[in-house]
């Protein structure tokens, strides 16, 4: 039996540039992952990932080659020299020439400081916004997540801090005054 020369499609069409379904399963099962394997094998390509960061990580967009031109889009301004810019899209912040990735909940976080800046969030008040949920509200918790964005914002060495309010819990600090700004 010969098989089909797959080269071109039917009408003269090329293969890469027609749609196919995707099936794209989250789950941070293993065992999860191989019954979905297995119980969808054959209906259509399947990506299987354990997280959303991992999701992003698989789907983010390649950077421009290095000969095209960045020009910036015509409604956003320039970024500021010492402007920390979040990129929801592709999890990350930068500030300069420099960028640091960030989980789920580090991003979250920042995002929840930044939209009030100067306001001090309770304990209470950051667990639900970024773990959004209302039973679990560990100190701990929230303590660890702070510790480990304070050193990526270091890293990106930007003005930007978090401060800790004693008993209260945490604000947004900008030591150098650069512009806090989402991308």
């Amino acid at each position: 039996m010969a098989e089909d020369d797959e080269s071109t499609a039917p009408g003269g069409s090329d293969p890469a540039e027609e749609q196919f379904p995707l099936l794209i399963a989250v789950t941070a099962s293993p065992a999860e992952r191989i019954w979905l394997a297995e119980r969808l094998d054959g209906i259509a390509p399947l990506l299987l990932v354990a997280d959303l960061d991992e999701l992003r990580r698989l789907i983010v967009a390649p950077p421009p080659p290095s000969g095209a031109s960045s020009a910036p889009a015509l409604d956003e301004p320039p970024p500021v020299a010492d402007t920390l810019l979040i990129d929801s899209a592709r999890s990350t912040a930068r500030c300069r020439d420099r960028t640091v990735g960030l989980t789920r909940l580090e991003h979250d976080l920042l995002i929840c400081l930044t939209a009030e800046p100067v306001r001090v969030w309770s304990y209470a008040e950051l667990h639900r916004s970024v773990w959004r949920d209302e039973g679990r509200q560990r100190r701990a918790d929230v303590q660890s997540l702070v510790k480990r964005l304070r050193r990526k914002l270091h890293e990106l060495g930007t003005g930007v801090t978090i401060d800790a309010v004693r008993g209260v819990g945490f604000r947004l600090t900008d030591h150098q005054r650069p512009k806090v700004r989402g991308a």
